[in-house]
C-alpha cells in the first residue's frame, strides 16, 4: 500500500510513525527540530489515518507490510524508525518482521505487551458528532465536551475533521474500521521473536503505558534495548517535553 508521507530535512533518514487517531501532522514540529540536527525525517500517515488509503483491515502485520513497501519504494537504506503508541507497536512489528530493512528502533511510550482496549471514550466522542448536522468545528467540539473534558484531547481528535470538496464535513480517519478492529490496536508481540539491533524505549514518567513489570519482556524481545524515562511527561511525550525527547532521540541516533 502506498502511504502518504512528508519529508523534512536532509541527512540520515528516520521514519516517524504517529499514534491512534493521529497523523503525520502531529510530528511536524518535532521533525523540523530533528532536521536542524542533521537528520531527514520521513513522516507517514498509517493506513486508515490522515491522507493514506482507507482499508477494511487494520492489523500490525499489514502496517508492517505497508512500511516495507514504502521503504523499498523510497529506496531507503536501513533507516532508523521511531513510533509513538500505536505507531510504536507498528515500528516494533516492522523491526521483528523485517530486521534487515532498518538500522535502529525507537519506541515512544508503548511496550510489546498486550493492552486491553482503552480507547472507547475517544470512539464514543467521535460517534457523538453527527457530520450531517454540524456546520462548524465549534459545534463539533460542543458535542464532545461532556465526554472529553481535556481541551487538548478534544483538539487532537478534531484534527481528523475536514471538509470535502462539496463543503461537507467528513473524517480523515476510517472511524468505522478502527472501531470494529480496536482490539487489534492492543495486540502484543510474539515473545519467541527477537530484534537484535539497537533499540531505545522512551517512557513518560507520568504515563502508565510502560510499567516496571514490562521491562523483562522488552529486554527479552529487544536484547540490545535501552529504556529511559522523561520526567514530567505523560503519554504524549513529544507534546509535553519536546526538547527532552529531541535530545534523547538525537543522542541515540548519533551513537555509533
Amino acid at each position: 500500500m502506498e502511504l502518504f508521507y512528508k519529508e523534512i530535512g536532509t541527512g540520515e533518514p528516520i521514519i516517524i510513525l504517529h499514534g491512534l487517531f493521529g497523523s503525520s501532522d502531529n510530528w511536524l514540529s518535532f521533525s523540523r527540530n530533528l532536521a536542524d540536527k542533521g537528520f531527514k525525517a520521513i513522516l507517514f500517515d498509517l493506513r486508515n489515518h490522515g491522507r493514506s488509503p482507507h482499508t477494511p483491515q487494520h492489523t500490525y502485520d499489514e502496517m508492517a507490510l505497508d512500511l516495507k513497501e514504502m521503504v523499498l519504494k523510497l529506496d531507503l537504506n536501513q533507516p532508523a524508525i521511531m513510533g509513538h503508541s500505536m505507531g510504536g507497536k507498528a515500528a516494533m512489528k516492522f523491526a521483528i518482521n523485517f530486521p534487515e530493512l532498518l538500522s535502529k528502533l525507537i519506541v515512544v511510550d508503548i511496550g510489546p505487551k498486550y493492552y486491553k482496549p482503552h480507547h472507547q471514550k475517544y470512539i464514543a466522542a467521535l460517534n457523538a458528532i453527527d457530520l450531517k448536522e454540524i456546520t462548524n468545528r465549534a459545534e463539533a467540539e460542543a458535542k464532545i465536551e461532556s465526554i472529553i473534558q481535556n481541551p487538548a484531547e478534544r483538539q487532537f481528535l478534531l484534527k481528523n475533521l475536514i471538509r470535502n470538496d462539496s463543503g461537507k464535513f467528513e473524517w480523515k480517519i476510517n472511524l468505522k474500521v478502527l472501531e470494529e478492529q480496536i482490539d487489534n490496536i492492543g495486540e502484543g508481540l510474539d515473545a519467541n521473536h527477537k530484534f537484535r539491533k539497537p533499540t531505545l524505549f522512551i517512557k513518560g514518567s507520568l504515563s502508565n503505558y510502560i510499567k516496571d513489570d514490562d521491562i523483562i519482556m522488552m529486554k527479552w524481545i529487544f536484547p540490545l534495548s535501552t529504556i529511559i524515562e522523561i520526567k514530567d511527561s505523560g503519554h504524549w511525550v513529544h507534546v509535553d517535553k519536546p526538547n527532552e525527547l529531541l535530545n534523547a532521540v538525537t543522542n541515540f541516533l548519533n551513537k555509533k
